[in-house]
């Protein structure tokens, strides 16, 4: 890929859904080059477009469509966290003040080993998963730092003991 495309790809992301054109349905040549670019992120344009049976402008095209229109989020790599010294790993159920979403977010997101956020339904309000050296800096995380944020009400832990990256692709038939 090349580094203007990728980023374009990650500034795109980072700006949320609300900078994004509808979406348009996607045909089975884009659901082709999602599955490719899903399994090698680093597959030339070449090798997109002989694979998919396209022309490599075509293939640029796409994918640059796709990026545009907010389907490509970025390129990136899949970290072992426990061999990059990261070997804590936990899910944290937050309750937060009503309508501070945006706010504990934004905090959320400083915080060092945040790796996702959600805004969810139920008897929570946010899950937030972390990846920490170790217990002792996960308990100094959840402590010092998420339950300082004002509008956290309150806060559980779930220690990840083990994980399974499914590694979702897009499937055949969707559109």
């Amino acid at each position: 890929m090349a580094a203007e495309q990728m980023a374009r790809g990650w500034d795109r992301a980072e700006q949320g859904d609300e900078h994004m054109p509808p979406p348009r349905p996607l045909d089975a040549i884009d659901r082709d080059i999602l599955r490719i670019l899903q399994t090698d992120g680093r597959a030339s344009i070449r090798s997109v477009a002989d694979r998919v049976h396209v022309s490599r402008a075509n293939a640029y095209a796409r994918i640059n469509r796709l990026i545009d229109d907010g389907v490509i989020r970025g390129f990136t790599a899949r970290v072992d966290h426990e061999r990059a010294g990261q070997g804590a790993s936990a899910y944290i159920t937050l309750k937060i003040v009503q309508n501070s979403w945006r706010t504990v977010r934004e905090k959320l997101q400083a915080l060092p080993g945040a790796a996702h956020i959600a805004l969810v339904s139920g008897d929570f309000d946010v899950l937030l998963l972390v990846h920490t050296p170790d217990n002792r800096s996960l308990r100094e995380l959840v402590l010092t730092r998420i339950q300082a944020i004002p509008e956290v009400l309150s806060t559980r832990t779930l220690l990840v003991f083990e994980e399974t990256d499914l590694d979702r692709r897009i499937a055949a038939d969707e559109t």
